[in-house]
């Protein structure tokens, strides 16, 4: 997965395959799920996780086609959809997709989608899925969104893009934020990260024109905008950045 790597997005056509495989999916229909996806290079594969026992249906690409370059979604299969990590920056944004690999393996009832390319494949913004709504990615969180399933959007920013900041959180184009996300923010500060929040000063990086976050804002579903420096991805920080955040997904969980 690198910047010079190819990326085309799917057609309408396809995303609309898709965005109707993945509600069957939600619905626990794998088999019209699996008819949908065949022709347009995706299949569905039921995973289990052999440390803890929890099982995931995977939406993947079938082959090398483009399909191989749109991402992936893993749903839990043990209990209905809670929440979602959304990663849409893999490899450009370091170790956000090991993050949303971990918080998927540690906290039941959640979603991770992951986009399938380099942020710069394609050329011209091709494969910027965050920013742009012809894509595999936002085909799938729009199908979240539509049922209500609140979202955490993982981004990283180099540490010269806000110096005074660890923890850049933010609701997207809300004004606001929920009691659980102001509760996030709390709690990394407790720890000793330097967090600024979008809903209450002006930050840099809040994710207002993302595209994700206005579909969700849209339809009414909480949109959590996290971006973190490097250290709080993989470095002193990253350990209770991780912890801060299961925490709010826990309380997705259970709500």
């Amino acid at each position: 997965m690198g910047p010079d790597g190819p990326y085309t997005p799917p057609s309408e056509q396809q995303r609309d395959r898709l965005g109707r495989a993945v509600g069957r999916l939600l619905q626990g229909d794998a088999q019209g799920a699996q008819r949908l996806l065949d022709p347009i290079g995706l299949r569905v594969t039921r995973l289990t996780d052999t440390d803890s026992g929890r099982r995931y249906d995977e939406i993947a690409a079938s082959g090398t086609g483009d399909s191989s370059r749109w991402g992936r979604l893993y749903l839990t299969a043990d209990s209905p959809v809670r929440w979602s990590a959304q990663v849409p920056h893999p490899v450009f944004d370091q170790h956000t997709e090991a993050l949303g690999v971990r918080l998927l393996e540690g906290t039941p009832g959640g979603a991770l989608v992951l986009a399938g390319a380099h942020r710069q494949a394609g050329g011209d913004g091709a494969a910027d899925v965050a920013h742009r709504e012809d894509s595999a990615f936002h085909t799938i969180a729009v199908q979240l969104a539509d049922r209500g399933v609140p979202g955490i959007q993982l981004h990283g920013f180099a540490e010269s893009a806000a110096e005074k900041y660890d923890v850049l959180l933010s609701t997207g184009v809300a004004q606001s934020a929920p009691g659980e996300v102001v509760a996030l923010a709390d709690r990394m500060a407790a720890d000793g990260l330097r967090v600024c929040r979008g809903w209450a000063a002006r930050c840099p990086l809040e994710g207002k024109t993302n595209v994700q976050g206005q579909a969700a804002q849209r339809r009414h579903a909480t949109f959590v905008h996290l971006e973190l420096a490097p250290e709080a991805r993989d470095g002193r920080d990253a350990d209770e950045a991780a912890t801060a955040v299961a925490g709010l997904l826990t309380t997705w969980a259970h709500d």
